[in-house]
């Protein structure tokens, strides 16, 4: 049992980025809800726990609230923005609406020294986003950080392992927001690493074996990163029990089919291939809406998992490549969360279905899974591999999708991705793709008025999708793409690249 960090959230745009702070210090912990009582928080056997921010004045009616109980547990505590403010107002201290609003990047200075800011500098950068502040600090609390502005920007019980601050030490612009952290996880909670690659194969090897016992387990492949990993996890707890199926649904990439083939025949790892493409496309004759799309998507796949399952005998359980951003972005977590998407493995169930799920990377980053694919010696092909959504080119089809817009858009992914690879370019971005517009424009090609689609074409850098920044490709790559897929493809006459970073907006353009 790993120890646990739980983060109670209230709504923060941040708090998956608190997360993958506390993970990269090779400690476990949870996002859940804000409204956990001290009773569930000790039954779930946390070590520390984290108030995140949130876009709420704790003033508002029907704020979120925290369980005061919580308070008298004794376990370290550290809040943050909006949880400075909850720890504030329950030990009786003042908490005023903001006339001055501090946003933005602003120096810190330290009256006391603490266990929080050691190793911090005088000064030093942080990112503050809040309107209320703390006017007057409670009994037995001391003022351990204020801000350039002369506002309460960090406290602490004098008795009690009770921190919080004004700011946000999980963002980039908290010039040493990680060294807060570590301090807090290991000077003030003092934890131990112990959430590592190699000991989550472990446990989660366990916890198949246990789960399934002498059942099969039905395997949903894609070829992605994240299925493929899971493949060589469950081979690896249960051998030939688990099938991997690798459903055509008519929505995949060119050549996908074989290249999934040739890496896992590489490997000595048999898989199941079957041909669902027209089960999917008529299904999304008409529909232009994402969530409409995903939904559809989710529930064809369900549906031909359980017709395939039915081809063999013992099969109880279905494994997916869900992780935490999937659970995250799908509002699972946090009743306070908005649903960015809904994912075809999250929000796509249907209530009722014969086969029970399996998600061992449910609750890891894109880069966790890649550490443990490098654990289970998972080829590196496949471990460097570009994210590729579930519902596939459904999502990068803007608009209906049909077999025509469909091919169009894989011919010109195809050549985009090898251009990338033919530069040396692939393995430098996390992922890059095409997406086909439901727009037209004018055109000229050899003295000839042409009216046809316009292409996106998108990549980006990022640690595990929850953030993402635009790549800055050399100009003459792109415009060695642009020309390649104008001139080659056709129903293309104009080509643009896709400069927006997430937030504000997401990687997929669905």
């Amino acid at each position: 049992m790993h120890e646990l960090v739980l983060i109670l959230d209230f709504g923060s745009q941040y708090t998956q980025l608190i997360a993958r702070r506390i993970r990269e210090e090779q400690v476990y912990c949870r996002i859940v809800h804000s409204d956990l009582t001290a009773v569930e928080i000790q039954e779930l056997g946390a070590k520390a726990l984290i108030l995140s921010g949130g876009p709420n004045s704790s003033f508002e009616e029907g704020a979120p609230q925290i369980d005061p109980d919580i308070f008298e547990l004794n376990l370290p505590i550290l809040g943050v923005c909006y949880g400075l403010q909850l720890m504030t107002r329950h030990f009786k201290g003042s908490v005023v609406p903001g006339v001055t609003r501090e946003y933005g990047p602003m120096g810190v200075h330290f009256p006391v020294d603490s266990q929080l800011f050691e190793g911090v500098s005088e000064g030093s950068q942080v990112w503050m986003s809040h309107g209320d502040h703390v006017d007057s600090i409670p009994a037995d609390f001391k003022i351990i950080a204020r801000s350039s502005g002369d506002l309460i920007a960090g406290i602490a019980h004098t008795l009690k392992p009770l921190y919080a601050v004004q700011f946000h030490p999980e963002v980039n612009h908290t010039v040493q927001g990680q060294t807060i952290i570590s301090n807090f996880l290991f000077k003030v909670a003092d934890f131990s690493r112990d959430w590592t690659s190699s000991s989550f194969v472990e446990d989660a090897i366990q916890s198949i074996r246990d789960t399934v016992g002498a059942k099969k387990v039905l395997l949903g492949l894609s070829g992605g990163v994240d299925s493929s990993v899971l493949a060589f996890l469950m081979h690896d707890a249960i051998g030939d029990r688990c099938i991997p199926v690798f459903i055509d649904n008519g929505l995949l990439r060119a050549n996908e089919t074989e290249e999934v083939r040739s890496l896992f025949e590489a490997s000595h790892i048999k898989i199941f291939q079957h041909n669902y493409s027209q089960a999917f496309l008529s299904e999304l004759v008409g529909v232009k809406e994402p969530e409409q799309k995903r939904k559809i998507i989710g529930r064809v796949f369900i549906e031909s998992f359980e017709e395939v399952a039915a081809q063999h005998q013992d099969i109880e359980f279905l494994a997916q490549g869900t992780l935490y951003p999937d659970v995250i972005e799908s509002g699972a977590v946090s009743g306070h969360a908005v649903t960015i998407k809904s994912h075809h493995n999250v929000g796509g169930l249907p209530e009722k279905m014969s086969l029970k799920v399996i998600e061992p990377f449910k609750e890891l980053f894109k880069d966790e899974v890649r550490a443990v694919g490098r654990v289970l010696n998972v080829p590196v092909k496949i471990i460097g591999r570009h994210p590729f959504p579930g519902p596939g080119l459904a999502v990068r089809c803007l608009g209906e999708v049909s077999e025509d817009r469909l091919e169009i858009l894989r011919a010109a992914d195809r050549i985009f991705i090898e251009t990338l690879y033919e530069t040396g370019w692939y393995d430098k971005i996390w992922q890059a793709f095409t997406v086909l517009l439901p727009l037209r424009t004018v055109g000229v090609m050899g003295d000839k008025r042409t009216y046809e689609n316009v292409l996106a074409i998108r990549a980006v850098h990022s640690l595990d999708g929850m953030t993402a920044d635009w790549v800055r490709i050399p100009y003459e790559i792109i415009a060695e793409v642009s020309s390649k897929i104008v001139n080659s493809v056709n129903g293309i006459n104009r080509v643009v690249y896709d400069v927006t970073s997430k937030p504000p907006g997401t990687i997929e353009w669905e």
